[in-house]
């Protein structure tokens, strides 16, 4: 029974085009309902057009070459190299020069490839695909988070007081055995006409939680905001 309904969906018609682009909504949906929630810059309808356009090119393509009998693999070669355009426009360097959007761009690479594999018919690859892709930006991202925020390297974003001196903070950095890795003097992102800004990269001698770090340096009376980037 299954292998009849493989065939016939293997087969160019109305039904087999209409369960493939069903299958890539619903696929494409999944990963983007993820990311629509933590409101990035692709969400939810980004990524269903991601992966029912590919799946249309599969489609596309598996029909040319029936017709024509062209190289099957061309279209689809083209969609894996073409979606990097939308991707780099997920990417962005802050101010404080952290970039941010590369899960975003990745995860539509994956979506495009993951609607090839549903434009040619591979449905079992497909639907194994959206579940270890929504696994890795769901599951795995909270790992992600626990292990950068328990990590031995911190960057951090301070504003100094009016009166305060760089040299201070980085005396008491010091004095507590954080190794200063990096200091960039930027311009002031929440206070006009602040003395300082600064961005700092800190080593710590042990594994602690990064907002302890944050609380003892914000106790500082040269610190007038800290965050970390």
């Amino acid at each position: 029974m299954y292998a009849q309904i493989r065939e016939m969906l293997s087969e160019i018609s109305v039904l087999s085009v209409f369960c493939r682009l069903s299958l890539a909504l619903l696929c494409g949906g999944i990963i983007g309902i993820e990311r629509g929630i933590k409101r990035r810059a692709a969400g939810f309808r980004t990524y269903m057009l991601v992966c029912v356009g590919a799946t249309l090119v599969m489609i596309t393509n598996q029909y040319i070459t029936e017709i024509y009998q062209s190289d099957p693999a061309r279209l689809g070669a083209q969609v894996i190299s073409g979606i990097g355009f939308l991707g780099a426009g997920t990417i962005i360097v802050t101010r404080h020069h952290q970039v941010i959007g590369l899960t975003t761009a990745a995860g539509l690479w994956a979506s495009a490839c993951m609607g090839l594999a549903i434009g040619i018919g591979f449905y079992e690859g497909a639907i194994l695909g959206s579940f270890f892709i929504f696994f890795i930006i769901t599951v795995m991202h909270k790992l992600d988070n626990k292990v950068v925020s328990n990590s031995r390297s911190i960057d951090i974003y301070v504003e100094l007081t009016d009166d305060g001196k760089l040299s201070e903070l980085l005396n008491h950095a010091h004095k507590n055995m954080l190794k200063v890795d990096h200091v960039e003097i930027i311009n002031s992102k929440y206070s006009e006409g602040r003395a300082v800004a600064a961005t700092v990269s800190l080593r710590l001698p042990k594994r602690n939680p990064h907002y302890e770090v944050i609380e003892q340096l914000q106790k500082l009376n040269c610190v007038a905001y800290i965050e970390e980037i």
